[in-house]
């Protein structure tokens, strides 16, 4: 039973990352669509993720772990004698050119994680924001910031053409988007 439903977990996760980088809206990979694809019942996705979005989020987080994986830049920011504020601010800019790259999975995932999200979820943003206050601030203060820097980061991705359009500020554009995040970082954390 136990390797069946691995399987089928594996078959689903495996036909969503496959339509999510085929299609051209992230509206047609549908619940429906993804199940056709793996060969399997339409309720499996809701029995074995809970729902589409949750699928997703599953896909993306994987595709996001290779990424960073891949990325030795972001071990040796990691390791690095910046400051735990620029620490912050290079994973978050790392992040969101990661998602912009994958903007297909972010439109359709943004809302279901900013709802779904817990707040006190452990996020590797939280470590430095207390890094930086020094006890200055509690760790609920913490989680508190690093959600709300996750949120703003979230939403600029998910709102990333009306930004450049509106506001001029392109975000594709590697410059652009490290001063965008490290502004952010400035306004939310101060010294």
């Amino acid at each position: 039973m136990k390797r069946d439903l691995d399987k089928t977990r594996t078959a689903l996760l495996d036909a969503a990352e496959k339509l999510m980088s085929e299609c051209d809206d992230p509206d047609e990979v549908t619940a429906r669509a993804i199940t056709r694809e793996a060969g399997v019942n339409l309720a499996m996705i809701n029995y074995c993720f809970g729902s589409r979005e949750a699928l997703l989020y599953v896909v993306f987080s994987r595709i996001q772990r290779e990424a960073l994986m891949i990325d030795p830049g972001l071990g040796e920011v990691m390791k690095s004698e910046l400051s735990p504020k620029e620490i912050l601010a290079e994973l978050h800019f790392r992040t969101m050119k990661l998602m912009l790259t994958n903007f297909k999975y972010c439109k359709a995932l943004t809302k279901y994680i900013l709802v779904t999200r817990k707040i006190g979820d452990r996020r590797t943003s939280v470590q430095f924001i207390q890094q930086h206050y020094g006890g200055r601030k509690n760790e609920g203060e913490c989680r508190l910031i690093a959600f709300e820097l996750s949120g703003i980061h979230e939403l600029a991705v998910l709102r990333h053409e009306e930004i450049r359009d509106i506001c001029g500020i392109d975000l594709m554009n590697d410059d652009v988007l490290k001063k965008y995040v490290y502004n952010n970082i400035d306004r939310m954390l101060g010294d």
